[in-house]
């Protein structure tokens, strides 16, 4: 087994061959924010969580374009193999085919929805939804292994995206685009609290997510995990983290990026070797979490230079 330790040297942080208990976290102990601290642990923007949850119900529900009504078409979406991101179902209905869909959707580790007639009502555009309404991605999703593969394939240290419940559709596909852009191998983005791959995600990538993979997983914190079990190291964005500049960000490396209101969740913090902040020298001390994603992005890219 690998054992490494990133320890100080003089101002930065550099990786030491050590014991296990060596990994540090940039959130704890003596790495210390420099700038502006917010005593809180979201990352480079605030947002209302309730409005920016709203957001999302709206887009399912006024502005999706990848939606499908009707018990034949969703059970057929499925036994299909397309990737369905949520399924609607009416939460009174308990009959055979609505129970078959429902298993499919478990098989499939699609995020299921019980709602009330009325809002299904709402989101219905064919007035015939049969008490089931499906949200199809626009691209398929890729494997973890995949991106590995991918940099395996041109000889580099992986280099991912990791977003932690990305919600607007906006962002999703502007991170994308810096992901292709920086180099990055890939993008893994959360089956719960998270947008998927829609036409506005595609749309806003410019193209980019043609080219760049984005695997859907369940558990993120439980994937990081693993990808340290293939010699990554992980480091999230957060205001109170250590400067990116005295960061070592070279190497293998998961760039973990948070959610639009609340930030990169607590568990999932825990799990990340460094916390980095971006120096603010303004009158406000927020930056969009697409905007965070690129500034830090290319810290990276400087560093593997």
């Amino acid at each position: 087994m690998r054992d490494n330790k990133r320890a100080e040297n003089g101002k930065k942080i550099r990786r030491e061959n050590s014991g296990e208990e060596g990994r540090k976290r940039g959130s704890r102990g003596k790495y210390h924010e420099t700038g502006r601290r917010s005593g809180k642990t979201s990352d480079f923007r605030r947002v209302d969580a309730a409005g920016a949850s709203e957001a999302v119900n709206d887009r399912d529900s006024a502005e999706n374009p990848n939606r499908l009504e009707g018990r034949n078409a969703v059970l057929e979406a499925f036994r299909s193999g397309r990737s369905v991101d949520k399924l609607y179902l009416q939460a009174d209905l308990k009959e055979g085919m609505i129970q078959t869909i429902a298993r499919e959707a478990r098989k499939a580790g699609t995020v299921i929805n019980y709602v009330p007639k009325e809002r299904l009502n709402q989101m219905s555009e064919t007035g015939s939804h049969q008490g089931v309404i499906a949200v199809v991605a626009s691209f398929d999703y890729a494997e973890v292994e995949d991106i590995f593969q991918k940099a395996k394939d041109k000889g580099e240290a992986p280099f991912l995206f990791l977003l932690d419940g990305i919600e607007d559709p906006h962002n999703l596909g502007a991170i994308i685009r810096t992901a292709n852009l920086a180099g990055a191998h890939g993008v893994i983005i959360t089956r719960h609290r998270a947008v998927g791959l829609t036409a506005t995600v595609a749309k806003a990538s410019a193209g980019a997510i043609n080219y760049t993979p984005v695997a859907k997983v369940t558990n993120l914190g439980a994937t990081i995990d693993e990808l340290k079990k293939k010699g990554m190291w992980f480091v999230c964005a957060a205001m109170d983290g250590t400067r990116m500049y005295d960061l070592d960000l070279k190497g293998p490396i998961g760039l973990v990026i948070g959610n639009e209101g609340e930030g990169v969740s607590r568990l999932v913090r825990e799990k990340c070797d460094f916390t980095a902040s971006i120096p603010m020298k303004g009158d406000i001390d927020s930056l969009n979490a697409s905007v965070a994603a690129g500034v830090l992005a290319y810290e990276i890219v400087r560093q593997r230079q």
